[in-house]
């Protein structure tokens, strides 16, 4: 069954390709998806919000399809949880990847506190073809190394230490990050409940 992920980020696609393979979903964007103005409030919010303005595009252009809405992002305990569901957004307009690591080192290092704790968390919402909606949540545990490490995956993976592999998420394959993942952690809750 096809389901349109509401992204235009080719590394999140790409990721959930992998994780539903085998599935009976098959996921694929959708060309003239326009991105929304994601919100503060939540990853859910953000996610339901991603995952409605795909269906009304789809359905607008009358293909009456499953969505999938996915917002995610990772937080820092001695930040207060920062940058949270502003992780995309977290340095400003026109900053990289490299520009938000670096930024976020800055202001830990800046508190002063040895606590390095951090966790990613993923958010899905799912409307079938019909318009039933599921949502779920998960998360994975693991602290800021000092510098970043890898060159695999996106986003903040150089920088998030996973203890019980001793690797950051950059440092590992595709399947062992697929198998431990804050996202793998959504998508196995997803098909358990959808």
């Amino acid at each position: 069954m096809r389901v349109y992920v509401a992204t235009k980020n080719p590394g999140k696609l790409r990721e959930l390709s992998a994780l539903l393979a085998g599935s009976i979903w098959e996921p694929m964007t959708y060309e003239a998806y326009r991105d929304v103005v994601e919100g503060d409030e939540s990853y859910a919010a953000n996610a339901v919000l991603k995952a409605e303005a795909l269906r009304a595009q789809l359905l607008a252009d009358g293909v009456a399809a499953a969505v999938l809405g996915d917002d995610s992002g990772i937080e820092v305990t001695a930040l207060g949880g920062r940058p949270g569901v502003r992780s995309a957004r977290y340095a400003g307009p026109g900053a990289t990847w490299a520009d938000r690591r670096a930024l976020l080192r800055d202001e830990l290092a800046a508190t002063g506190s040895a606590d390095r704790s951090a966790r990613f968390v993923c958010a899905l919402h799912f409307i079938d073809a019909a318009g039933r909606s599921t949502s779920v949540e998960a998360d994975v545990a693991g602290t800021i190394s000092p510098e970043d490490r890898g060159d695999a995956g996106f986003s903040y993976d150089a920088a998030f230490w996973y203890p019980p592999l001793q690797k950051t998420f950059a440092e590992l394959t595709e399947e062992e990050k697929n198998r431990v993942s804050h996202r793998a952690r959504a998508v196995a809750a997803l098909i358990a409940t959808v």
